[in-house]
């Protein structure tokens, strides 16, 4: 797939586990990295080495956002201090490229807004955006491009965490995909499947709700630590796009940063009505000891035609679950 070629991103995310990197000279990313969020030094090694990769060329720059500000705080000032360079911060510097219709007042997470943002830019429909990660956000976007909030729930490690720490007998427990018989025999297993059919349960109530009252079944994206784990086997989800909020970040430099061509109210509102169906996502993305990294080697690692594209509002669920296979299944 050929891309339109802009000034170079390095996009980084600052989450509640996790940061990512991403390198972007178009809407797709070359290469992305995931480090942890305690890993200071790797996260720093990471950014200056893919800054490296476009720093020699013009108009390249750094764009955070984040949602754990002590560790972006720290992360921002060390790369102030290694890279010549702008850095620039999501929203303070330059918003979130969509539009809100909340309560007076309410302010919505940086992170769901830049994965409504990236998710609009390629569907350019009403969608429906999961994300999956230390907590579990199911958003609306309507077929304008406008973002109308959610649901917030904890994540699957936050439930396990609750029940051990909140009871007297409930031991610790580390999440992982229930296999074999659909009930737990023990203690432990119990617990899994509670949160991991309780997840999916969730979600699906909450695509059903949004689907009665949108008037029918929006295409839905996922994203996240463990949106494979718990989705790539569900028939309503779409497409699993792990690296999505990147994809925002890259599409608010873009918004913000490049002049106005003949498209310029597009590029003014960072949103992309001109074409494509679908994500163009990198080969398996797993998980290294130290970092994750990821190299989009081949152009025809994109999805298929059918991955994306909905029609008009529909009184049947969508179908067609085409992901990337995401071996760790860890929390943003």
């Amino acid at each position: 797939m050929n891309q339109a070629a802009h000034p170079p991103v390095l996009a980084i995310q600052v989450g509640n586990s996790r940061v990512k990197l991403a390198t972007f000279r178009g809407e797709d990313p070359e290469e992305v990295v995931f480090v942890a969020k305690d890993d200071l030094a790797g996260a720093i090694e990471a950014a200056t080495r893919l800054y490296e990769s476009i720093g020699a060329e013009p108009d390249s720059s750094v764009v955070i956002a984040s949602v754990n500000k002590p560790v972006s705080d720290a992360l921002t000032s060390a790369l102030r201090d290694q890279l010549s360079c702008d850095i620039y911060l999501v929203p303070e510097d330059m918003p979130a490229p969509i539009g809100t219709c909340l309560d007076a007042g309410a302010r919505a997470g940086v992170d769901r807004l830049l994965n409504a943002a990236a998710a609009y830019s390629k569907l350019r429909q009403a969608c429906i955006v999961v994300d999956a990660g230390t907590c579990i956000t199911v958003d609306f976007v309507d077929g304008e491009g406008v973002f109308h909030g959610g649901a917030i729930a904890p994540g699957l490690r936050m439930q396990l965490k609750a029940l051990h720490e909140h009871t007297a007998a409930l031991p610790p427990v580390d999440f992982a995909v229930p296999e074999g018989i659909a009930w737990g025999s023990n203690t432990r297993d119990a617990m899994i499947r509670g949160v991991y059919h309780g997840a999916r349960g969730l979600v699906w109530r909450l695509i059903e709700k949004y689907a009665e009252q949108y008037g029918g079944f929006p295409p839905v994206v996922a994203t996240g630590g463990d949106a494979s784990a718990l989705f790539s086997d569900d028939e309503l989800i779409n497409q699993i796009v792990p690296d999505l909020v990147l994809r925002g970040v890259a599409l608010a430099a873009k918004a913000a940063l490049e002049p106005d061509g003949e498209d310029g109210a597009a590029n003014r509102s960072g949103l992309d009505r001109s074409g494509g169906a679908g994500f163009s996502l990198l080969p398996q993305q797993v998980e290294p000891k130290h970092a994750r990294r990821m190299t989009n080697t081949s152009a025809d690692s994109a999805v298929g035609d059918d991955g994306m594209d909905g029609g008009q509002p529909s009184d049947g669920h969508s179908s067609g679950h085409i992901h990337d296979e995401d071996g760790e299944s860890g929390h943003d």
